[in-house]
């Protein structure tokens, strides 16, 4: 059994454990040799990652959902699939494509679907506000339907958002809708706030076990942060950071230790609560800032990540890691 065929068994099993890693491709103004080498440098990188999947995210403008001024400018990336298929090729790790729905219509999604008819995992991402999906008139779920048609090949991936649930309190609803759309997995907005979080695991759990249903896999998706600026991105994103934690995090002699240890500790937390009822969860472990301390700290993250949910295995070594951490970004 292939490491693809390992990944969609864990899914299809609704396994706890699954760990990601996840980037974000270069900048679209990339020069092409540069590319070349970033891309061999993450091959050379990741391949030595005992994860069972790599995430590679289709970023938006969303200027749309919010006022806020944007902390980092917005520059368009290399699509995740053309990256994945032309630059990562190398890399046998399962690859799990985002793809962004917004601008999109029934033609343009169904074309690119049958050009991607390659690929083996993907998540659909709704637009970001709704003035988005006016624009259009193409919704998430119009991409399901779609899907559905012209994509049966792809395991399907959701999002989902426990600061979201904090707000309607209906978040483990929108996933038993998306799993009845076809979606086998989800992953979580990057998680800060561990009562919400603990909250969407309390309903989805006790919705699931008053209505009879098999839950799917919940990934959540942990962040380092290493500056107050990053800090302060993650809640123009809609992270949310509790006032406390903003205020120790802001106040600490090292921000960046103090937020692996914050979230190593939300990890803890989480996997303590799933495990008591035998909801199935793991982790997605990203680096929102492109600075390199902050991207070497996501690979601390990650190693400390793994040996808490594999504790009986010895986890790969991700002491490889090299200057060219910082290749990830520009």
């Amino acid at each position: 059994m292939n490491r693809t065929e390992l990944l969609n068994n864990k899914i299809e099993q609704a396994e706890s454990g699954i760990v990601f890693y996840s980037l974000t491709p270069p900048k679209i103004t990339t020069e092409a040799e540069r590319l070349i080498t970033i891309a061999g440098n993450q091959v050379e990188r990741l391949s030595n990652l005992d994860i069972d999947g790599l995430i590679l995210y289709d970023i938006q403008d969303e200027s749309t959902r919010t006022e806020k001024e944007r902390t980092f400018s917005f520059i368009r990336t290399v699509s995740p699939e053309e990256y994945s298929r032309l630059y990562l090729k190398d890399l046998h790790i399962p690859k799990i494509i985002y793809k962004s729905i917004a601008n999109q219509n029934s033609e343009q999604f169904t074309s690119w679907l049958k050009d991607n008819d390659d690929l083996g995992t993907a998540v659909f991402v709704g637009a970001s506000s709704k003035k988005e999906i006016d624009t259009t008139q193409f919704s998430l779920s119009d991409a399901y339907q779609v899907k559905m048609q012209h994509g049966k090949q792809l395991m399907l991936g959701g999002v989902t958002i426990p600061e979201r649930h904090g707000k309607k309190g209906d978040e483990h609803i929108r996933i038993f809708n998306k799993i009845d759309s076809g979606c086998r997995f989800f992953v979580s907005q990057c998680v800060y706030n561990i009562n919400d979080t603990k909250n969407l695991l309390s309903d989805y759990y006790y919705y699931a076990s008053e209505e009879g249903k098999k839950m799917a896999p919940i990934i959540f998706t942990l962040a380092p942060c290493g500056s107050l600026k990053t800090l302060q991105f993650m809640e123009w994103l809609g992270i949310k950071v509790p006032k406390w934690l903003f205020n120790d995090l802001k106040h600490s002699e090292d921000i960046l230790e103090a937020s692996i240890k914050t979230s190593l500790n939300i990890a803890h937390e989480i996997l303590n609560y799933a495990a008591n009822k035998n909801i199935p969860v793991g982790f997605n472990i990203e680096s929102i800032s492109i600075k390199k301390e902050e991207i070497n700290a996501a690979h601390a993250l990650l190693k400390d990540v793994l040996k808490l949910v594999r504790p009986s295995k010895e986890s790969k070594t991700v002491a490889q890691l090299t200057s060219s951490e910082s290749i990830l970004t520009k």
